[in-house]
C-alpha cells in the first residue's frame, strides 16, 4: 500500500517566517522516510475540519512548485484543487508546468469544491449551483486529456469554449499526469472517475467501511458502464493520522483500509505535520 502525506494544516511554529522552512523540511523528511507522494490542501483559506479560516494557508501551486526544488523523488499534488478557482486551460499549465519542473513527479487533482461558499463570498469567486460545476468539471476532465494528448482542436463546450488549446511544453510524464478526483458521490463523481480519471479518492468514514465498500462498489459498476477495467484505477482514502498514535496502530488501521480495497492512503494530521509523526509514518512505510 502507498502512503502520502497531506499537508492541510500550515500552522507551524514561528509564523509567516517560519513557513518556508517548515514546508520544505516536511517534504524532505518525506522523501527520506519513504512516503510515496507530498499533497497540499487547495483552498485560499484555512478549511480544515476545527480550525479558523484566518489560520495561515500556502496557496497550493505556489507551494509545490516549492516543494518540487526542495525534493528529489516523491510525487506532488493538490488535493484537490476546486473546479471553480482556475479556468481549466490555467490549470492544466500549472499541472504541467509542475511536472516539468518536478521531472514528472506531478498530479492533478481536482473536486467540485467543498468550501466554495464561503471562499466565494469571502474572495468574489463564483460557485454556482452542484450541477452546473460537475457539467464544468467534466468539460475540465476533457480539457485537460486533449491538451496533454497535443490536440490543439478547438474545445466547445457549455462552459469552456477554447480556439486553440496550446500547452508547450507538454508533460514529461506520458500520457499525461495522473488525474486523482475527489469524492464519494456515487452517481456523478465516481461516473467521471471511471471515465476520465486514474484514481478515485475517497473519505475514512468512522462506519466500519460501509461508506467505502458502496463508494468502491458504485465505482466498479460505472467501470463496467464505460468498459474499462476496474483495477485500471488507484483507490485511495484521505485518513487522519489521530494525536499520539502509535505506529502500530496506524499499521493496522492501514491494513484493515487496504482490506477494503483501498491502494493508496493520504494522511492528513490534526495540527501541522512534526518530524514525529512523518517519521512514524516512515516505520510503516518500511514495514
Amino acid at each position: 500500500m502507498r502512503i502520502s502525506i497531506s499537508l492541510t494544516n500550515h500552522s507551524w511554529p514561528g509564523g509567516a517566517a517560519a513557513l518556508r522552512t517548515a514546508a520544505g523540511r516536511t517534504a524532505q523528511l518525506a522523501e527520506e522516510v519513504g512516503v510515496y507522494a507530498v499533497w497540499v490542501a487547495d483552498h485560499l483559506m484555512q478549511a480544515e475540519p476545527g480550525t479558523q479560516p484566518d489560520e495561515p494557508l500556502l496557496e497550493a501551486y505556489t507551494t509545490l512548485g516549492y516543494l518540487a526544488a526542495k525534493t528529489e523523488r516523491v510525487e506532488l499534488g493538490s488535493m484537490v484543487s476546486p473546479v471553480t478557482f482556475r479556468e481549466p486551460a490555467l490549470l492544466v499549465k500549472a499541472v504541467t508546468s509542475l511536472d516539468v519542473l518536478s521531472g514528472g513527479r506531478a498530479w492533478c487533482g481536482l473536486g467540485i469544491g467543498h468550501t466554495g461558499d464561503t471562499e466565494g463570498r469571502f474572495f468574489g469567486m463564483p460557485f454556482p449551483p452542484v450541477a452546473e460545476r460537475f457539467e464544468r468539471m467534466e468539460e475540465t476532465l476533457r480539457l485537460a486529456r486533449q491538451m496533454w494528448a497535443g490536440d490543439e482542436s478547438p474545445f466547445d463546450g457549455a462552459h469552456y469554449r477554447l480556439e486553440r488549446p496550446l500547452n508547450r511544453p507538454n508533460s514529461l510524464r506520458r500520457p499525461h499526469p495522473p488525474i486523482v478526483v475527489g469524492g464519494m458521490g456515487e452517481k456523478q463523481t465516481l461516473r467521471l472517475v471511471a471515465q476520465y480519471a486514474d484514481a478515485c479518492n475517497i473519505f475514512d468514514i468512522p462506519d466500519g467501511g460501509a461508506a467505502a465498500k458502496r463508494a468502491l462498489d458504485a465505482l466498479a459498476r460505472h467501470c463496467d458502464a464505460v468498459g474499462r477495467p476496474y483495477d485500471e484505477i488507484e483507490r485511495t482514502m484521505a485518513t487522519r493520522l489521530e494525536p499520539g498514535e502509535s505506529a502500530d496502530s496506524f499499521a493496522r488501521r492501514c491494513e484493515a483500509i487496504r482490506r477494503l480495497g483501498i491502494d493508496h492512503v493520504m494522511v492528513i494530521t490534526t495540527g501541522a505535520w512534526t518530524e514525529p509523526a512523518v517519521r512514524s509514518l516512515g516505520t510503516v512505510v518500511a514495514a
